[in-house]
Parts: structure tokens; C-alpha cells; sequence
């Protein structure tokens, strides 16, 4: 049984849900800094952040990211790993991506493969751009939706596309309609991926994730973008609910909870 350390990511709000959903889907920078407080508190390490226009829609602003990660870091400190995320909800190109990340340079990136090189023929550019943020420290994470992207993963890093021997893995694994019949293929690739990965569920999937993480020696990643409610139907109480279920099923395996420290020495991140 593994007993390394149990990596907890936060995914507070995510580019759709609003407050009518959740009261407590953290918005505005103040709400995300009280947020992080309470995921710290929870045990959570890493924060994967959205931003909204004002009208709550979803946005890769550069200057409402940063009034976030201020706002978040005048709360806490370094004490949680603050990631970007480059989610395009239908709004942004890759191109589009790719330079909010190099005008913001944030300390971690979220990247989902089939948005930023959905072919080989954007291979290029893609290997290009993770050479950058390599040398710009810059700690991302590789997000894959199915086994082809598993498959295609496997395959650039066998030809050095990430600069990197080990990145970082989300497998997300079922959507907002539930588990997926990729679901199941997702839970073995990971569970035979030996590099450092963390998957995600959604809804009454959040939890089988979080329990199949924990014993194959995966890390994971909970919170309100997937997951607002409790197996009766009702409204979890707020964001560090269910990241202190996954710390609890997590030391119940052995499995410490990580702190962000623990985090940075696991990837070899400069301070």
C-alpha cells in the first residue's frame, strides 16, 4: 500500500457554476482569499484558480488573475501553490492561451492536452511553449480526458515534447452527467502510471476518485467545479468538506496528508 504523501487540490469554482448554485462558490478575489483559508485549514496544498468577468462568465484575464493571486497570497502566505488554469470553455484559442500564461507567469499552470496541441501538427508550437515554461519555473500540470490523450501523452514524452521526465497528470475522470464509459479505462492507466498524477470526479463520482487515488498512489483533486453536493442531495457545507473526507480516507490508508511544502520538494520547485 502506498504511503507517500497524499496530495489535495482545491477546485473552488470553476468557469460555470454561480452563487445561485452554490452560496459559497467563491467568486471575487476577497471570496477566493477567505476560500483559501478555509481549503489551508482543510489540508488542501494546491488551489486551481478560475477568474470571472463581471457578469460571472468565465475569463483568462491576466490583470483578474493577478488581483486573485494577491488577494489569495495576502491571505496565506506560500503556504498554498496558486494554478492557473487555461481552461477554454468554448471562448479561448490555444494561441489565446498560451499568452495569457506567458503574460501572467504563474507558479502553476494547468494544461489540457487536447486544447493546446489537439494534433501533431501543433506539436511544435506546443513543445515550444512547455520548453518556456520549464525554464521559467513554472510547475504545470498536464490535464487528459480519455486513453487517447494517455496514449498521445506517452507518446511526447518519449520524445521530450514536456522538457521534463515526470509531469504532472490529471486524469479526469467522468463529466457533469457522470462517469463516462472512459471512466473505467482512465481509473487502470492511472493506476499503472507511475509518474506523479491526481485525478478528478464529478458529483457521486467524487468520492469512488478520491478512494481509488488514495490506495493506488495517486493524489487528488475535489472541490465545487465538480462537486457541490453530498451523496443525500444535499448542498455540501462549503469547500474544505470535502477535502477534510479525502485527508480522513487518505490517513486512513497510510497516506499522510502533503503539505505545500511536501509539494515543492516532490517536484523539485524553487521557492
Amino acid at each position: 500500500m502506498p504511503t507517500s504523501p497524499f496530495i489535495i487540490m482545491s477546485a473552488p469554482n470553476g468557469a460555470r457554476r454561480q452563487i445561485k448554485d452554490h452560496p459559497e462558490i467563491p467568486i471575487s478575489p476577497d471570496e477566493m482569499a477567505v476560500c483559501a483559508e478555509q481549503i489551508l485549514e482543510a489540508g488542501a496544498s494546491i488551489l486551481h484558480l478560475h477568474v470571472r468577468e463581471d457578469d460571472g462568465s468565465h475569463c483568462l484575464d491576466v490583470d483578474r488573475y493577478q488581483n486573485s493571486i494577491n488577494a489569495i497570497k495576502n491571505k496565506v502566505g506560500d503556504q498554498l501553490i496558486i494554478q492557473a488554469t487555461t481552461e477554454a470553455v468554448g471562448i479561448y484559442d490555444r494561441h489565446q492561451q498560451i499568452e495569457m500564461v506567458k503574460k501572467l507567469k504563474p507558479e502553476a499552470v494547468s494544461i489540457a492536452l487536447r486544447e493546446l496541441c489537439p494534433t501533431d501538427d501543433e506539436l511544435g508550437e506546443f513543445e515550444a511553449f512547455n520548453k518556456w515554461v520549464i525554464k521559467e519555473n513554472i510547475f504545470p500540470q498536464y490535464i487528459l480526458y480519455n486513453p487517447d490523450d494517455h496514449i498521445r501523452f506517452e507518446e511526447y514524452i518519449k520524445k521530450g515534447v514536456f522538457h521534463h521526465d515526470t509531469p504532472f497528470v490529471l486524469y479526469v475522470m467522468g463529466s457533469y452527467n457522470g462517469p463516462t464509459p472512459d471512466t473505467d479505462a482512465l481509473k487502470k492507466l492511472a493506476a499503472n502510471n507511475k509518474r506523479p498524477w491526481a485525478a478528478c470526479g464529478f458529483s457521486e463520482n467524487e468520492k469512488d476518485c478520491i478512494n481509488h487515488s488514495t490506495k493506488v498512489g495517486g493524489h487528488i483533486r475535489v472541490g465545487f467545479e465538480n462537486n457541490i453536493w453530498r451523496e443525500d442531495g444535499s448542498l455540501l457545507e462549503n469547500n474544505g468538506e470535502m477535502i477534510k473526507h479525502a485527508a480522513t480516507v487518505a490517513m486512513n490508508n497510510n497516506r499522510p496528508i502533503a503539505s505545500v511544502d511536501d509539494v515543492r520538494n516532490i517536484f523539485n520547485l524553487r521557492g
